[in-house]
This record gives C-alpha cells, structure tokens and sequence, in this order.
C-alpha cells in the first residue's frame, strides 16, 4: 500500500479537530501502518515474553487517542509525536503495574541509541529512563520532546524538526546533548542503586 500524503493525514486530522467524527474513522486506515512501525519499533526493545503485543499497543493507542478531544492536530508530524507520547505512557503504566506485581524484578530494559537490531546497546530500565526524562523535561523541555519523538516515536531529524518547528541542525544538537545527559543521568541511577 502506497504512504498517504502528509496534506491527506493533515487534513483529516483537521476534520476532526473540527468535530467530524467520521474524519477518524477515515484517518485510521491511512496511519495504521505507521503506527504499527512505532509499535513494533517500541515492543523490540522490550523484554522477550513481553504480554504486549504490537497490535495490542496500537490499538491501546487508538483508544486513547479517540478520548482525545483536547488535543488542537496540527500536522501529521504532531499526531505522530503524540502517539509516541501515548505509547511510551502505555509501555511505562505496563512496566509500573508488572513491577508492583514482582516487585523490581525482570525490569524491563531499552536501549537508548540508534543502534541497528542485533548490537549490543547500552540498556536503562523503562522506568529510570521515564523517570530521567521527567527531569530531563523539567530542565529543558525541548530537548525531552526531542528525545520523545527520536526515541519513542521514532521519527526521523526531518520529522522531528517539522514536528517542533525546529532546523534539523537544532534537533540533531538537541538530540546529541539529550542522549549524554540521560545516559549520565541513567549510570549515576544504577550506580546508586547498586551501592
């Protein structure tokens, strides 16, 4: 199947900011594929054995964007940044409510790069990188939706520009400072946390 065009998803996103409800219904079929990608993108980095699913997290993701209704859609740029939002939010609640369950055990563990499937990545716990990047959001939140949109979403330095209204250089800087911050932030936690 052929991508939509961005003015296809734009328009329809403006439908139904309008209040027509159909506009949804008609939107749905043409980012499916997409959200499937973020969602796959998202459950790889996941535990083995995980009880999500790819399509169970696209379609978590579907109910609560159907709740949305204080969201003013902007671009197709926008609504994929707030589907990321809400997946990572879905994947965090799993990972809190499956900790509660066994109390720390089998964390649930990312990788925090762009590294290719098959490497060996540096790996957080889903929570601490959460927690790390609520700080990270309260210093400078740009660079936190910039890490959201890269890493979560998993857009590309145009899309994530285009997203925030920011140059691709800017995005790539942000993302590049980001990435040390958290990592640091990330390895001061475990070191903490082992002592």
């Amino acid at each position: 199947m052929e991508a939509p065009a961005p003015s296809d998803v734009t328009r329809l996103l403006l439908a139904w900011r309008g209040g027509d409800r159909a506009a949804l219904d008609r939107l749905v079929p043409l980012v499916y594929a997409e959200l499937r990608r973020q969602a796959h993108r998202q459950m790889r980095r996941e535990r083995p054995g995980h009880t999500l699913q790819t399509t169970a997290l696209v379609n978590e993701t579907y109910l609560r964007l159907v709740d949305s209704k204080r969201v003013r859609w902007q671009n197709r740029a926008h609504f994929f940044a707030v589907c990321a939002q809400l997946m990572r939010r879905i994947l965090i609640d799993h990972a809190r409510a499956r900790r509660s369950l066994k109390r720390g055990g089998d964390a649930v563990h990312v990788a925090l790069d762009d590294t290719p499937v098959g490497s060996s990545p540096p790996h957080a716990d889903l929570l601490a990188l959460d927690e790390a990047l609520t700080r990270l959001a309260a210093m400078d939140m740009r660079k936190s939706r910039v890490v959201e949109l890269r890493y979560f979403a998993g857009l590309s330095v145009e899309e994530t520009a285009e997203a925030l209204d920011l140059s691709p250089d800017t995005v790539m800087r942000d993302w590049k400072m980001a990435k040390l911050w958290l990592l640091r932030e990330l390895k001061r936690e475990a070191v903490a946390g082992s002592g």
